[in-house]
């Protein structure tokens, strides 16, 4: 009976976690569509990598007791090209002006495209850095974990400790949107998909850890659960703000528009528009 249950509990949590996996989806086809990364970050994508490999890892018959943890494996290792593909995307499409909204009028198209591209390259170099970092960390700690540590407890013990700190500071991301999301009472880079998932797989996986206990599983989930309610009443509080702000987006536009507009009669000048989150004015250069 009881291994029926965790067998259930480890389908659902696997499931819920495909949900999880796929719920940036949204985000990053807006991403995709604007050709900008906007305000959002690379880091919990490039955190949550590293938590799948740690995790897959952890499952696997080389640290674990043969597949006492064939859940885990099968949930990360399908996680990796998630994630991975996430943070390509965020490679790829990285702006330097996603974080700034301006109109910028120039004489000349050619130096505000060298200028764009040579900000592009520096933040495209950060992603490329970190990402590779990650990586070397999770190569260190597979080649360590196999060869210089005997017996699968202390592996278990080793790779265990370094997936829940990992996972604990996944779940600084949300801290970091819900601190958003009450500054600007908007929760437009909180996606309630995002948060859904994660609260169901947070559910899932800790009453899957508890069953099997094993703290490892079980540890992040106690940490990942409560703040994923939390994040459920933020959006609950402040999801009209995102249809008021609607119409003010709309006036803002038309009214950046007719600036440009202006400013090209005037000038003789051509303009190039940059979305922004900020009022938008001409800048001549």
């Amino acid at each position: 009976m009881a291994i029926s249950l965790r067998m259930v509990v480890a389908v659902l949590g696997n499931v819920a976690s495909m949900s999880l996996y796929a719920a940036p989806s949204v985000t990053f086809k807006r991403v995709i569509r604007k050709k900008s990364t906007e305000e959002f970050s690379s880091i919990p994508y490039i955190i949550a990598l590293l938590n799948s490999l740690l995790y897959t890892w952890y499952g696997l018959p080389i640290i674990s007791n043969k597949w006492e943890n064939f859940p885990l494996v099968t949930v990360n290792g399908a996680g990796i090209p998630f994630e991975l593909s996430y943070v390509l995307i965020y490679f790829w499409f990285s702006s330097p002006k996603g974080k700034a909204s301006l109109v910028m009028c120039s004489v000349s198209h050619a130096s505000h495209h060298y200028m764009v591209s040579e900000a592009h390259e520096i933040l495209q170099v950060k992603v490329a850095i970190t990402t590779v970092t990650i990586l070397a960390v999770f190569c260190f700690i597979a080649f360590v974990s196999a060869f210089a540590i005997p017996g699968h407890r202390y592996r278990k013990l080793l790779v265990g400790s370094i997936g829940l700190a990992v996972s604990i500071a996944l779940y600084a991301s949300p801290l970091v949107a819900m601190k958003k999301v009450i500054q600007t009472k908007s929760v437009e880079f909180m996606p309630l998909p995002l948060s859904l998932s994660s609260l169901l797989a947070s559910l899932l996986w800790m009453t899957y850890g508890l069953l099997i206990g094993d703290i490892f599983v079980a540890g992040p989930n106690v940490v990942g659960t409560p703040l994923g309610i939390l994040q459920i009443v933020l959006y609950c509080k402040y999801w009209k703000k995102i249809v008021t702000e609607e119409p003010n987006k709309v006036e803002l536009q038309k009214g950046n528009t007719e600036k440009v507009d202006l400013e090209i009669g005037q000038g003789k000048k051509e303009c190039v528009t940059v979305p922004s989150n900020c009022n938008s004015r001409p800048m001549t250069t």
